[in-house]
Formats: structure tokens, C-alpha cells, sequence
């Protein structure tokens, strides 16, 4: 069945297993989820990662577990007893920096962490679907291994990772009969991001404070953008879509890309403070090699990106202005791009 962006009853009483559920993204599916009457569970490895539930008002409702996607034991159990029907896989480690300063965190948590999931899975007699995460800066590095063999270029191992990743959801889907479908985002921005090291957040936090927005490198790499609802209502369109869709990649975005600079800029014009300029460093380039393939809009699910980026924009604007209230201490350190 093709979703609209309204409202499915598809999900009325479904058992869904959200890993990352006390992230960004993961919170605001969750939160979907329970709004369409669905039984949410959510693995965090820490009270920290219940702060997202809390803030989205979704605590005590989204039965948490305490553990890890390491803890294959934990999965297995979780899975059998909540009866779990669907699972949406988004937790990961997303640091491309981290990862290159210490590459086994990132594989244990998004390639051992995915096969656990997978493998939890295809065990249980009840799990009629799941939804691998992933990224768009992964489909060179998925898409391309024979090119890649034939032409060495960068490989980074953050890149790696989401390789490994897709490619295991890839062959549970074609080697045994558990419906699996992958999802590759662009950057998802909006409201409730606190990650003051993104782009986006980071450059509202400065600008609402009257400091000048910094960007590290010169300004010209270029990315796609989704506004965080149109992300959430891509996944769910994903998995209603299973297991039509098995073993494919579904890519979520907007077609239309956009410079760091022109973004900052529109970000500085939606404050409508005139004294802001962007500083721009040009001391930090992109990452070397061509940026990463538009994900552009799908036509596997009927789902469509419902909200122009100036619009998103604007709203998540709004929100930070909201919540970055006067004399309020942030603890997370300031980002710059």
C-alpha cells in the first residue's frame, strides 16, 4: 500500500523495535509511530539517550531497553518478548571523524551491530520487515566495489562501514525470507537537533547568539537536504512497501542540492540580523573525491518530500529560537563547518 502524507492504519497496534531511538531521527519516528497507534520499543545505551524522549514528550510511552546492538543475546531476547513484527535500524555511529581516528567503535557498532539485528531477525517467527539506515554519502562506496577495485580512491573506514552495512542487508534479504529494505538519507536537519557539530544547528546556535557563523572549509561542497518529518514519513513509506521492496535501496532527499555557503546564508536571512557574515576559514576542504551521489526522490514507496527547504528552514529556526532561551547553559560545545 502507497502512504500519502497523511495518516496509515497500517501501524494501529503494530510491535516496532527502533534501534537509536534516542537520537534525532530516531526519536521523531518513534514519536510517528505512537501518534499512528503502534507499540514503540527502543534500545539506548544510557539515560542520556532517553533525553530525546523526553524532549519530544514520547518517554513514558516507548517501553526502553538498556543495552546494546552489540549484546546479540539482549536482541534475541527483546525481539521474542515484545513479539517484535517490524524493526527500524538506525542505530549507528555517524562520526566520520571519530571513525578515522578509531576505526573498530564505528565496525563493531554499524556492521557487527546490523548483522546482530539482521540475524535477531531472520530468527524470529514473528518479524515481518526491517529498515536498514544508511546514508548517501554511502552510495559510492556501496554502489561502486568493482570500480572501486579497479580505480583505488578514498575509502574511509565510516565509509566502509555503511558498505559492510548495506551489503548485509543486501544478502539477508536475497538469502533467506525476511523482507529487508535499506534506506539511504540526505542530511536530515529540523527541529530538536542538539548536535551542535551539524551544520544546520550549529549555525543557528551562533547566529541566535550574534556570533558570526564559521565555515571551515571554503564554502563550495555541495549536499542535499531533508527536513526531519519528510525523513520519518520516507521511512515509513519504506516499510509499508515491504516486502514488495526486498533487497532494495530506497534514497530520500530532494533531488536539489546546495552549497554550505548559500545555506548559511539562508539561515542568516531567516534571523534577519544584517550584522551577521559568515567566516569563512577555507583551512578545512571536503572531503577529497566527488561529493556524494543526490538521493533525489524515490519511486519505489509513492513518497514525495512534502517541505521546501526554505520552509524547513524557517520552521526549524523558529524552534531554536524556542529553545535557545536567554541565560539557558548549552553544555555541548559549539559547532563549525
Amino acid at each position: 500500500m502507497t502512504i500519502s502524507n497523511g495518516l496509515s492504519r497500517i501501524w494501529q497496534d503494530r510491535n516496532v523495535l527502533v534501534t537509536g531511538v534516542g537520537g534525532f531521527v530516531g526519536s521523531s519516528l518513534a514519536a510517528e509511530l505512537i501518534r499512528r497507534s503502534a507499540r514503540v520499543v527502543g534500545i539506548v545505551r544510557d539515560s542520556a539517550g532517553t533525553r530525546q524522549l523526553q524532549a519530544r514528550g514520547i518517554h513514558r510511552r516507548v517501553d526502553v531497553v538498556y543495552g546494546s546492538i552489540g549484546d546479540f543475546p539482549l536482541l534475541r531476547r527483546l525481539v521474542a518478548q515484545y513479539e517484535i513484527d517490524t524493526i527500524f535500524h538506525l542505530a549507528a555511529s555517524t562520526s566520520r571523524q571519530t571513525a578515522s581516528r578509531s576505526p573498530l567503535p564505528a565496525l563493531e557498532s554499524n556492521v557487527a551491530g546490523t548483522w546482530n539485528v539482521l540475524e535477531s531477525a531472520r530468527l524470529s517467527p514473528v518479524v515481518e520487515r526491517v529498515v536498514v539506515a544508511s546514508t548517501d554519502k554511502a552510495s559510492s562506496a556501496a554502489g561502486s566495489l568493482e570500480a572501486e577495485a579497479a580505480s583505488p580512491g578514498r575509502l574511509d573506514p565510516y565509509d566502509a562501514s555503511k558498505a559492510c552495512c548495506e551489503t548485509l542487508a543486501r544478502c539477508y534479504a536475497s538469502s533467506f525470507p525476511l523482507p529487508v529494505a535499506v534506506v539511504q538519507c540526505a542530511n536530515v536537519y529540523g527541529p530538536g537537533d542538539t548536535n551542535w557539530s551539524r551544520l544546520v544547528p550549529g549555525t543557528v546556535r551562533r547566529a541566535l547568539t550574534e556570533k558570526d557563523p564559521v565555515i571551515r572549509s571554503d564554502g563550495t561542497p555541495r549536499r542535499d537536504y531533508l527536513y526531519l518529518q519528510d525523513a520519518v514519513e520516507g521511512y515509513l513509506a519504506t516499510a509499508e512497501q515491504l516486502p514488495e521492496i526486498s533487497g532494495r535501496t530506497v534514497r530520500l532527499g530532494s533531488g536539489r542540492t546546495i552549497s554550505v555557503l548559500e545555506l548559511v546564508n539562508l539561515i542568516i536571512a531567516e534571523i534577519r540580523d544584517p550584522g551577521l557574515q559568515p567566516s569563512v576559514l577555507g583551512n578545512e576542504s571536503s572531503r577529497s573525491g566527488p561529493a556524494p551521489a543526490v538521493p533525489g526522490v524515490t519511486t519505489l514507496t509513492g513518497w514525495r518530500p512534502a517541505t521546501s527547504l526554505a520552509d524547513g528552514i524557517a520552521s526549524t529556526v523558529s524552534w531554536y529560537r524556542d529553545f535557545l532561551l536567554p541565560g539557558r547553559v548549552l553544555t555541548l560545545h559549539e559547532g563549525a563547518h
